[in-house]
């Protein structure tokens, strides 16, 4: 089990319905905490009352707001049950070897936040699904489907023989993205911290595309780019009606 901390990332784990046991601080008065407490009576989740001490060990000084739970590892699907339940057109990510777990919560935020059918991320050169990647996501990531495979490349051409058009997104490719045509079936490929996508992934994608910059800095974060990334395709899909 995975230790989540702070008010919302409890109450969103709550919500999704992988919680073990929810522990609170003594004294808390936060009506917040309350809601926490109703919602675990509700779903049968036991709870105990904790000193704060005892609070601040767990989550290694972390700020946890008076209430930690411990959750089930993220369960995660197979990418073809994301490519056979999405929506329509259609929204998944690859995420290519991001390493770090809080970019990788960051990404599978803004994700679900853009309402994306999945995830799908590979089972090496990845971050678990750990605490951190939950608590970074702000508990988005108990709600959002996660894939993990063996092979990112296989991946990648089940989901073009399903119809879906694959943008890669690199610093060095002179094409911008708003340029690309996200309103059909669309998956967006983001790649690690620093070394961005591999060859062989690149070179699977039909289309690849930048975000042009004006700073002296090369490129945006990964989970900042996958922000922006999200936001052209719902505002092109607003705009198409």
């Amino acid at each position: 089990m995975s230790i989540v901390f702070g008010i919302h990332p409890v109450l969103e784990a709550l919500q999704a319905g992988n919680v073990e046991k929810v522990c609170v601080g003594r004294g808390q008065k936060n009506p917040r905490i309350r809601e926490i407490l109703d919602l675990s009576r509700q779903k049968h989740v036991p709870v105990s009352i904790e000193e704060h001490e005892w609070l601040d060990r767990k989550s290694a000084g972390g700020r946890h707001q008076g209430v930690l739970c411990y959750v089930a590892e993220m369960p995660t699907i197979a990418a073809g049950d994301i490519i056979s339940n999405a929506a329509t057109p259609g929204l998944v990510l690859v995420l290519d070897g991001i390493e770090d777990p809080h970019n990788l919560g960051a990404v599978l935020r803004s994700a679900e936040v853009a309402g994306a059918d999945g995830a799908i991320i590979p089972q090496r050169r990845s971050a678990p699904l750990s605490a951190a990647a939950v608590k970074a996501s702000a508990g988005a990531a108990s709600h959002l489907k996660v894939a993990r495979v063996t092979n990112i490349l296989r991946e990648i051409e089940q989901l073009k023989e399903a119809g879906y058009w694959i943008t890669g997104f690199d610093a060095a490719a002179g094409r911008p993205l708003w340029e690309i045509d996200f309103t059909g079936p669309t998956v967006l490929v983001l790649g690690g911290e620093g070394s961005g996508l591999h060859r062989l992934v690149k070179e699977k994608c039909d289309f690849l595309a930048s975000i042009p910059v004006r700073g002296r800095v090369a490129s945006y974060n990964v989970s900042v780019a996958a922000g922006i990334a999200l936001y052209e395709v719902l505002r092109q899909r607003k705009k198409q009606g």
